[in-house]
């Protein structure tokens, strides 16, 4: 299994220190770095500008969101810095939620599925540079001919000659729907709060996505990136401290980011057994009550869905990590030191 670091999106302003993490991942061994987007930072320039003082490590998105940019404005980037990086690109994508799609960018949110089908297999045509990029389906077709058109778009292929054809695509996805063609199309799958024990979920899902015709990939060569926070503790009070700390993000996730009709993060947490608890964290966090919400995450979960415990615990919670079928951890990690220490760790 290996090892990725998870820089996510930034906050209010720029996150300090970041360029001495990617040193510090690549020289430990870590296999790649992730960067996120939401409504603020994007997910590419963070890539271009720290990963140009690597040379070894992957550059990956985790996540770019599918409708801020045209599907073929999505390939220049990847084809773009997968150039000027010497061939390192992961292009991790996913589709959002119905507040970011429509409220920010200002796109149609409907049948996401559909959707993604279409946006992986224009990158793929751009990528491939076989032929003028072509697109028959409703949501991005190409040449455009809808209302406003001037009749005049003209199928292209890219002018600049991709460096590789096969970019891999790792796709986010939370439902069974979405997880099945993830696995058909897609080269990975990044899911949200993937653990130990909610993996057995997925794999009926996975596996009919393998066995669709034209499926791209088997499991045996499809990549699982699951994301974590991982903590190296001395004893349980400090790993207590450690849960605790975490359990306003988890409120969020489960409670506040969505519509109360579209939460896809808050069923994610109903399909895992939490259903009661789930409705009830999201009721008083959409009344504001957010430390009444906070309260209500079970230790449990929070240990579940991360890492944190003594030396001997983390390498053995890896193990089961990797046993499910995940094949890179995304860890978000806090400095060079620990960047080092857990490298040196799960050695």
């Amino acid at each position: 299994m290996k090892l990725g670091l998870q820089l996510g999106y930034w906050g209010a302003q720029p996150p300090a220190g970041v360029g001495e993490l990617v040193a510090a991942a690549e020289e430990a061994g870590f296999d790649a770095v992730f960067t996120a987007e939401a409504w603020g930072s994007d997910a590419f320039t963070p890539l271009a500008w720290w990963g140009r003082e690597t040379s070894r490590i992957r550059l990956g998105t985790s996540i770019v969101q599918m409708s801020g940019r045209a599907p073929t404005s999505i390939a220049m980037h990847a084809l773009t810095l997968d150039h000027l990086s010497g061939g390192r690109v992961v292009l991790g994508m996913g589709v959002s939620g119905p507040q970011v799609v429509e409220g920010w960018y200002g796109q149609p949110f409907a049948k996401p599925l559909a959707r993604t089908r279409e946006v992986v297999d224009i990158i793929r045509q751009v990528l491939a540079r076989e032929a003028p990029v072509t697109n028959a389906g409703p949501h991005h077709p190409l040449p455009y001919a809808g209302e406003g058109s001037v009749g005049l778009g003209k199928p292209l292929k890219p002018i600049v000659h991709p460096l590789r054809a096969d970019i891999p695509i790792w796709l986010g996805a939370e439902g069974p729907k979405n997880v099945a063609q993830t696995a058909e199309i897609a080269d990975g799958w990044i899911p949200i709060f993937y653990t130990p024990r909610s993996a057995g979920m997925y794999q009926p899902w996975l596996d009919e996505g393998f066995a669709r015709p034209g499926a791209r990939r088997t499991r045996a060569d499809f990549e699982i990136a699951a994301t974590c926070h991982l903590q190296v503790v001395a004893d349980g009070a400090e790993k207590q401290a450690v849960l605790d700390s975490m359990k306003p993000f988890v409120a969020l996730y489960m409670g506040g980011m969505g519509a109360k009709e579209a939460n896809f993060h808050n069923q994610v947490f109903q399909r895992m057994g939490y259903e009661e608890l789930a409705a009830e964290v999201q009721k008083l966090y959409l009344d504001g009550e957010k430390d009444r919400a906070t309260a209500l995450i079970p230790d449990e979960l929070v240990d579940d869905m991360h890492i944190v415990g003594t030396e001997g615990e983390v390498r053995e919670r890896v193990a089961q990590w990797e046993e499910t079928g995940v094949t890179t951890l995304m860890l978000s990690l806090r400095s060079p030191e620990e960047i080092r220490r857990i490298a040196a760790l799960l050695a």
